[in-house]
């Protein structure tokens, strides 16, 4: 049995483990449609085989480097990173043992050069603290290396977007270094590392955790983030703008966007149609019943290429102010509907959801259900930030040339979308963290009161 045929038999366990992953359960099979050696190893030096996977049903493939190690090396080196080993593997000379290799710093550096041959000295890498749909890297404490997980024909948005941001005037995204393509696939990415930076789920986490301590309006914490709020709804309004100017615009497809919506629903609803993960039937006929709002609609104002996953956690506020990451998209859309235009609305529902999100995520943190006050409190903090956030985006200079001139349509539209994220956020704690299902499935029974 060779070492290929031991890693399809091992990957269907490894790959259900994995955030990245979009299946709730191991795959029945696995297939290896692509593969490099990038380090021979394992005797002194460790192995690298480079992998992409592919499952049955899936449109996309997954990216895995495989970490070689003897067994005999490896009892302490794993410890506390179960989830990344994919197992023991016999070979001719003694037992080896697999595993992701982007935990392994000797090797990390090893996929660097595909990407970015000799951009830095330092070598040394400190992983990212986050979990995320892919695997990033810090690197020499200079460059982060971003290795996306699920891969697809063609070229990635996040490679895409950011690379043709770098042509505009915008200067909030971290600068590209280097790709790394392989048959028409983009794989990674390397970006400037911005030091001392923290994204603004966690200053929003910081602010609520004042907020529920001292028991104030949100205005009298001294953690206040608002000010912080309005920021971000200027700076995605100027995204917004140079994605325009970098990509083209054009007259808005509102019966397009209805598609999508019903499609993400009809992906969700169980067998019979009628319940939605915890949701009865007549709430998911009402929410069919709100996205209809869209149909026919008119004076919708433009369609461009957008952020399309934009929250708090893809943004990042450092020493130079704040910066915008991740232009992936939802990780469980299809690629092709990740790059098609779409209303740059969509990305403002995105950021007030996420308001909603961190609010409710700081309540059930501190596990203390039922507190009416601390509810009150963190309606208000979200009622605050948003408010912050929308007028500052829609009194940037410029933006009125993308929106509905409508106040009407423009909520409208808004609304629609807000309802769509919520729908997309069940499937998604539901595969990934289910403890999280009442905070989207809440949001939905409010957005149709």
């Amino acid at each position: 049995m060779t070492i290929d045929d031991e890693l399809t038999v091992l990957l269907p366990d490894f790959l259900a483990r994995q955030r990245w992953y979009v299946g709730a359960e191991p795959p029945e099979s696995v297939e290896i449609i692509d593969e490099v050696r990038l380090a021979e190893g394992p005797d002194d030096q460790p192995g690298l085989l480079w992998l992409l996977v592919r499952v049955p049903g899936d449109d996309a493939a997954y990216q895995v480097p495989v970490g070689l190690r003897p067994l005999d090396q490896m009892e302490k080196w794993l410890q506390g990173k179960g989830r990344s080993l994919i197992g023991d593997l016999d070979d001719d000379d003694r037992p080896l043992l697999a595993y992701d290799a982007m935990i392994d710093p000797e090797l990390v550096p090893l996929l660097l050069e595909q990407a970015a041959p000799g951009v830095v000295e330092d070598t040394t890498t400190r992983a990212l603290a986050v979990e995320q749909s892919n695997t990033s890297v810090i690197i020499g404490e200079e460059v982060v290396l971003k290795v996306f997980r699920r891969v697809h024909d063609g070229p990635n948005p996040d490679a895409e977007v950011v690379e043709a941001l770098a042509s505009t005037s915008f200067a909030s995204t971290p600068r590209p270094v280097g790709t790394w393509r392989r048959s028409g696939r983009d794989l990674a990415v390397v970006r400037t590392f911005l030091k001392g930076s923290a994204d603004g789920w966690q200053l929003a986490m910081t602010s609520l955790r004042d907020l529920y301590d001292r028991r104030l309006p949100p205005a009298e914490c001294g953690g206040d983030f608002a000010p912080s709020s309005g920021r971000l709804g200027s700076l995605v309004a100027q995204l917004h703008l140079a994605l325009a100017a970098a990509f083209g615009s054009h007259e808005a497809d509102p019966a397009r966007w209805l598609e999508a919506l019903e499609a993400g629903l009809d992906d969700l609803a169980s067998g019979d149609g009628e319940g939605l993960d915890g949701l009865d039937g007549p709430l998911v006929a009402r929410a069919r019943q709100r996205y209809q709002s869209l149909r026919g609609l008119t004076g919708a104002g433009m369609s461009i290429r957008i952020h399309g996953d934009l929250h708090l956690g893809q943004l990042l506020r450092s020493d130079d102010g704040w910066f915008v990451l991740d232009f992936e998209g939802e990780p469980r859309v299809p690629s092709a509907q990740r790059r098609q235009p779409s209303s740059p609305l969509r990305d403002v529902a995105g950021m007030l959801r996420s308001f909603h999100y961190a609010a409710a995520a700081a309540l059930l943190e501190r596990n203390e259900k039922g507190d009416a006050e601390l509810e009150v409190l963190a309606q208000a903090w979200e009622d605050r930030n948003g408010s912050a956030f929308l007028a500052a985006y829609l009194n940037e200079p410029g933006i009125d040339d993308l929106l509905p001139n409508d106040d009407g349509v423009l909520y409208t539209i808004l609304g629609a979308f807000e309802l769509g994220k919520a729908v997309y956020e069940v499937g998604y704690e539901r595969a990934h963290r289910p403890d999280w299902l009442s905070i989207p499935q809440h949001a939905i029974e409010r957005l149709l009161r």
